[in-house]
């Protein structure tokens, strides 16, 4: 029986007709990427949730992926049970060590065609020491530029905030994706990113696109939420995914259990969303 909460038929949750994103053909050659910087500088919107779970979703269509941790709090390689701290090389290594290549670092995952460069606490320490660089904000560029022809998307899961090492990830992306809660303190901050993306594009960057506006921890039944998508749509348009990522107590468990949604619960609708999400990232 549909409720009030229900999209009307045929509608998906952002109010406009889903459109059928076809599963892509099998993969014949690699590269060059379409390197990708998941940005929000509000935390808790689920950037790494969507960095891990859009990528492994890619992963299983058999893209080539390469995630790249720039967060110091290194969450993203938790969520991939990978021991960044125990490690001897990571992303801080990577931007400051001349003599240290993105293939020095690079850690296969235990999904196939997925690849992490993973990141601790060092990194917050790069931010610092970058001040001083000649072009600084082209450093992360620099250092992903041998393993571009390697992969078909490298994503860059930034820190929350839109300090040095965003703006890095920025000059060295050509599309950002921007995770948004269904929430309206999220929504407020997404003008200043925004204008920062603008910024970069026009000073730093010029192939630089806003992607997608990614709809996160929805929640149906409440109003607000689906106010806030709605003001989310009216605002982007058409820049707004059509896939909407619900809220899942699966997503923490994945974290917990060091796997994307898609291994954890392969048959969960979450898993499923973000498989939806790889598709109609691919047919953009």
């Amino acid at each position: 029986m549909a409720t009030e909460s229900d999209p009307p038929v045929g509608m998906g949750p952002t109010g406009r007709p889903t459109p059928d994103f076809p599963v892509p053909p099998p993969v014949d050659k690699h590269g060059p990427a379409r390197v990708i910087a998941m940005v929000n500088q509000k935390g808790g919107v689920g950037k790494t949730t969507s960095t891990v779970n859009l990528g492994a979703a890619l992963a299983e269509y058999g893209q080539r992926v390469l995630l790249v941790d720039f967060d110091p709090q290194g969450a993203l390689s938790v969520a991939l049970g990978v021991p960044a701290h125990e490690l001897d090389r990571t992303v801080y290594n990577l931007l400051m060590d001349e003599d240290c290549a993105a293939a020095d670092v690079i850690v296969a995952t235990r999904v196939p065609g997925l690849d992490l460069i993973p990141s601790n606490i060092d990194l917050s320490a790069a931010e610092v020491a970058l001040v001083n660089e000649v072009a600084r904000e082209h450093a992360l560029a620099r250092a992903l530029a041998g393993v571009i022809d390697d992969y078909d998307f490298i994503f860059i899961d930034c820190q929350p905030s839109l300090g040095l090492l965003t703006i890095n990830a920025l000059t060295a992306a050509n599309g950002v994706i921007i995770p948004l809660e269904c929430e309206y303190f999220a929504l407020r901050g997404v003008k200043l990113l925004t204008d920062t993306v603008t910024k970069v594009q026009g000073r730093l960057n010029p192939r630089l696109e806003l992607i997608g506006v990614l709809a996160t921890m929805y929640d149906a039944r409440t109003l607000h939420t689906r106010e806030v998508l709605e003001r989310v749509v009216d605002a982007f348009g058409d820049q707004t995914f059509h896939t909407v990522i619900s809220r899942t107590i699966k997503f923490p468990d994945a974290t917990v259990a060091g796997e994307p949604i898609t291994v954890f619960a392969p048959s969960s609708a979450a898993a499923e969303a973000y498989r939806q999400l790889a598709r109609e990232l691919l047919s953009r």
